[in-house]
């Protein structure tokens, strides 16, 4: 039977206490989940804002999208992660990462690495962290993700929520440009990710998915036409057809989130903020269905 459908809204914007405490109210009015925030400089500070969301409203949990692992101490994590699921309420979801933006590790005065070094520092801080919060009796749900085959092992071993992006860093950028991958690229990073979790022992993970755009449209060539231009490689065709990008009008979009679900297990789904409302009348439509529909 297939997981039902969860939505977050990933907040982007630092904003006066007023301003931000009303964004996650809103969040919370158009039925998301799950409030969420990343962790690159010049964006909000995680745990505060976090703190602040879970007091301003009362149903959805809150988490990272995704902590940069090189960004923090395990030991000192550990402090942020229990205050922040205390204060919360037992609401918090740690989502971590690897980080992938050199540039605000050059700006912060922190090496970089190579992926390979950040994929060893993330399994260090993943299994230190796990000792921390065992000793605490802290017990937050673990969202891991990433697209190389070390990064789903750590995933396939660690993660209560396994993370897609559905994108990869492009060739010598520093300041995190990504670009989508194709359909079929992204179909074999999925099937990697569960030949890796085929022998995990503990409950089967929860896969998250993260959307690059949502547009509800009757003129989807418009609405992609930046992309399109941007990407004179893809066609109209093969862009729709990237599981990151929900275009179209509101049935078709419905149709394709359940076959994200069907095809490879998504049932949890986060927007960005800028399409949080335009994603809102999707989330809704697709409650509607009868727990364990397919279709």
């Amino acid at each position: 039977m297939p997981r039902p459908f969860r939505f977050g809204a990933s907040l982007l914007t630092s904003a006066p206490a007023d301003e931000w405490r009303a964004r996650c109210r809103r969040a919370e009015e158009l039925g998301y989940d799950v409030i969420l925030v990343p962790d690159h400089l010049g964006m909000v500070a995680p745990f505060p804002a976090l703190v602040a969301a879970a007091e301003a409203t009362q149903r959805p949990r809150v988490g990272t999208f995704v902590l940069n692992a090189g960004f923090w101490n395990p030991t000192l994590l550990a402090r942020e992660v229990t205050t922040t699921n205390d204060l919360s309420g037992g609401r918090l979801e740690l989502g971590l990462g690897t980080g992938y933006v050199q540039a605000e590790h050059d700006t912060a005065g922190l090496p970089f690495g190579s992926p390979g070094e950040r994929v060893d520092q993330l399994r260090r801080t993943v299994e230190e962290l796990g000792r921390l919060l065992d000793a605490a009796k802290c017990r937050v749900p673990l969202l891991l993700g990433g697209n190389g085959d070390r990064m789903l092992r750590l995933t396939a071993e660690h993660a209560d929520i396994a993370a897609f992006a559905g994108a990869s860093l492009e060739p010598g950028s520093t300041t995190g440009k990504l670009a989508p991958v194709d359909a079929a690229e992204f179909g074999q990073r999925v099937a990697r990710y569960r030949e890796f979790a085929a022998t995990r022992k503990e409950p089967a993970a929860e896969l998250n998915l993260l959307i690059q755009l949502v547009a509800v449209t009757d003129d989807p060539a418009s609405a992609l036409r930046p992309l399109l231009d941007r990407r004179p490689d893809l066609t109209l065709e093969q862009v729709l057809d990237l599981p990151v990008m929900l275009v179209g009008t509101l049935d078709r979009i419905t149709a394709k989130v359940r076959t994200l679900r069907e095809r490879y297990g998504f049932s949890y789904l986060t927007v960005l903020e800028p399409y949080m409302e335009a994603f809102a009348p999707v989330a809704e439509e697709l409650r509607r269905e009868p727990v364990g529909a397919t279709s």
